[in-house]
């Protein structure tokens, strides 16, 4: 359901998909590693499309100069969680931003380095999972994740207290996640993406289990948007925006079950911004 290429690839490991609880320190043995494979790919893929030092909210291309959810980022602290090889850190730090990374995959890590070096832009990251952020309280003045860690996270309620604890009085939470509403659909962008075949309200994990040694290889969870509207009300976010990005005119890129046929009909990006008020 992520912007990937589909359901992970197999690596010459085959997988079998299931439907299951999946706790939140399976997820993170799992998807940690696997994001490790598939960073070459990744980067490889979709680098051009996400920029060097770009900002981009999700596969439709809308970009936070178009968007504006964070705000004025000059002269302010902000952390990006998930933030893969920086590109969104980076366009942070060219707009007077001090911008951070973290992410679970030491390999997209490493292309936030070569990123560093090939733009002379450095972004300070560090490898750590949402759940548990590296920073004293009251750190930074925006956060945000851009189709980063959050699907990831099994104990989401954790996820969003860490960004609550490590933002100052005033702060701004933004972030993008595959729109709810695809969860009832196939993870196709041809038309077999566009029938319903399970219920909205099954929040089942995805699961991606390797055939070889029983373990979980992957794993993505669902969230209804009132779930989210609920989790950021419960630690005292203030949502302000719930954005939908429409399917440009003339953008033709398929990205896993992402495409213009289906992209004209119904929204595969949701995108939150909320701001905080300690209690």
């Amino acid at each position: 359901m992520s912007p990937t290429d589909g359901p992970s690839p197999p690596y010459d490991r085959p997988v079998r998909v299931e439907r299951r609880a999946v706790d939140e320190a399976e997820s993170r043995h799992a998807n940690g590693p696997d994001w490790d494979r598939y960073a070459d790919e990744y980067q490889a893929t979709h680098g051009p499309f996400l920029g060097d030092a770009g900002f981009v909210w999700g596969p439709e291309g809308l970009t936070e100069d178009q968007a504006g959810v964070l705000g004025d980022v000059s002269g302010k602290d902000v952390l990006e969680v998930g933030s893969g090889a920086g590109q969104c850190s980076r366009w942070v730090r060219e707009h007077g931003g001090r911008g951070f990374g973290v992410d679970l995959s030491f390999r997209q890590l490493q292309h936030g380095r070569r990123l560093d070096d090939a733009t002379g832009v450095p972004v300070p990251s560090a490898q750590a999972t949402a759940t548990a952020l590296p920073f004293r309280d009251d750190s930074f003045d925006v956060v945000f994740s851009s189709f980063g860690a959050l699907q990831f996270v099994s104990d989401l309620e954790a996820a969003v207290a860490e960004t609550a604890r490590v933002l100052r009085p005033g702060g701004r939470y933004a972030f993008s996640i595959t729109h709810p509403t695809r969860w009832m659909f196939p993870d196709d962008p041809g038309q077999p993406g566009l029938t319903a075949s399970q219920s909205y309200w099954d929040r089942t994990p995805y699961v991606e289990v390797e055939d070889r040694t029983g373990e979980v290889a992957y794993v993505e969870h669902h969230r209804t948007l009132g779930d989210w509207v609920s989790l950021l009300a419960a630690e005292g976010f203030r949502l302000t925006d719930l954005l939908e990005p429409e399917w440009p005119e003339g953008h033709e890129r398929v990205w896993g079950g992402w495409s213009r046929l289906r992209g004209r009909l119904t929204p595969g990006t949701a995108l939150f911004g909320a701001d905080w008020e300690p209690r």
